[in-house]
């Protein structure tokens, strides 16, 4: 048995888009490497609950579920795929591959299971479509439904922007309501940004090149909010690649630039880049609303109670050690 197996032309599902890139499958884990961005994911196999394999539109499909409930779905096998990846899986991860069957009767009525962060809805006990909940950007109620909203990836041709779900009355005699417990089930799970309590900390009037305009930035433990007088973005950490410090020639500004993906979106423009611009010698005094345990444990103490200096060192400190993203500082 070969020490690791791997497939081209392989695609990742992310946000109804199909990442092509590299699959490798290795005594320890799996890696994937998007064609595109370069970007790697890694799962260990000990972090590994389940691998599901199942025909799809295009080919077939393995789904690796981690035993936090996240899942990766990897598309573009082909049939005589299945014993080779069974074998390896068998003989290295510990589990077995588990065929799965999906219903294909086209009904739009049936049962829904809530499986840790997934959503199945169910005909004939055999799944015929799962929805992500991390997918999910906002939920509503009404009489006798619910209606769920799901974050766009900007790559994807076809996108699935809302899906309403009818939630029948219960006939049981109980006080429940089954619409609420539905609503409540999703927001669980859900990756419904909201800037509820305060912010770690807060840069007021800060001049952005892109998308243009001054914006008052604060930095929340899991995403960065820009609040501008026409626009507001939540960026989620995990959509932050890289960030940059830049020079100018001048000597007189410099630019921290994130780099992210998906790109933030304003109208029909995409704007993978966030560009910041300061004055080099401005500085800043910043107390961050963060407890000494959370400095110490959460940060590793990468950060301090009161951070001061300039403004592009101070910002760049902050957003590198919550993001966890590579920086880089460069010469023009």
């Amino acid at each position: 048995m070969s020490s690791e197996v791997e497939f081209s032309d392989i695609c990742l599902l992310v946000r109804g888009c199909l990442n092509s890139g590299k699959l490798k499958l290795h005594k320890t884990g799996v890696v994937f490497k998007n064609n595109k961005t370069g970007k790697v994911e890694q799962l260990n196999s000990s972090d590994l609950a389940s691998v599901k394999w199942m025909k799809v539109a295009f080919g077939y499909e393995v789904k690796f579920i981690l035993n936090t409930g996240a899942q990766f779905k990897f598309e573009g096998f082909k049939e005589a795929d299945f014993e080779k990846i069974s074998s390896f899986i068998s003989s290295n991860f510990g589990t077995e591959l588990e065929e799965i069957e999906l219903s294909v009767k086209g009904w739009n009525w049936g049962s829904t299971q809530f499986t840790d962060s997934v959503l199945s809805f169910d005909v004939d006990n055999k799944p015929a479509f799962e929805i992500p909940l991390k997918d999910v950007s906002a939920a509503t109620t009404g009489k006798n439904e619910v209606t769920l909203e799901f974050h766009q990836h900007d790559d994807a041709e076809i996108a699935l922007m809302e899906m309403r779900f009818y939630v029948p009355p219960n006939n049981d005699g109980t006080d429940a309501d089954p619409v609420k417990t539905f609503h409540e089930k999703v927001l669980a799970k859900a990756d419904v940004i909201q800037a509820t309590g305060d912010a770690i900390v807060t840069f007021e009037e800060v001049a952005i090149l892109t998308p243009r305009g001054r914006y008052t930035t604060k930095i929340y433990p899991s995403f960065l909010q820009l609040h501008g007088k026409t626009y507001d973005y939540k960026i989620p950490y995990t959509t932050i690649l890289r960030i940059f410090l830049l020079p100018h020639r001048d000597n007189r500004f410099v630019f921290f630039v994130i780099s992210t993906d998906p790109p933030i979106k304003q109208g029909q423009t995409r704007y993978p880049f966030i560009i910041f611009r300061f004055d080099k010698d401005e500085e800043v005094e910043a107390k961050l609303n963060l407890t000494e345990e959370e400095l110490t444990e959460k940060y590793k103490s990468k950060l301090s109670s009161e951070m001061n200096g300039p403004i592009h060192e101070v910002m760049s400190r902050l957003i590198k050690a919550v993001t966890g993203a590579k920086s880089q500082y460069l010469e023009l």
